[in-house]
């Protein structure tokens, strides 16, 4: 996952390697909250970020385009990424399925996290997360 033509071509290229890998990052996911090592803190965070979803109260309302879709997923992403990296690498390693190497992957899910929102509403969905 290289980076080897920069900028925004480069975060589209890594993020259609994320895309590409989902099913294994649900498969991961699973397993994660499956797995007793996980602290109880971070499966009620990702839980609970679940239940947002699915209450009709949205911290920006579904009905303004796109924005208001988007907290939605970035909201899980940032709980997800919170989960993965507070988890111990060789637990992450231990569920993750086949090839590229998780960690990596993990630290450019965090990057283009970075680079997809405009950071006043990232810090606003951040601190969401954080709260729960």
């Amino acid at each position: 996952m290289e980076n080897t033509s920069g900028g925004k071509m480069g975060s589209k290229e890594n993020l259609k390697e994320i895309i590409r890998l989902i099913p294994r990052f649900l498969a991961l996911i699973i397993d994660l909250m499956r797995d007793p090592r996980i602290s109880r803190a971070d499966k009620a965070i990702l839980g609970a970020t679940v239940v947002y979803l699915l209450n009709p109260v949205d911290f920006i309302p579904d009905a303004i385009p796109f924005v208001g879709l988007v907290d939605d997923i970035y909201l899980v992403a940032l709980a997800l990424l919170r989960l993965l990296n507070r988890t111990d690498e060789a637990i992450l390693r231990e569920h993750w399925r086949g090839e590229p190497d998780i960690i990596p992957l993990v630290k450019k899910a965090a990057d283009l996290a970075v680079w997809f929102l405009p950071s006043r509403i990232r810090q606003a969905l951040m601190a969401k997360v954080e709260g729960e």
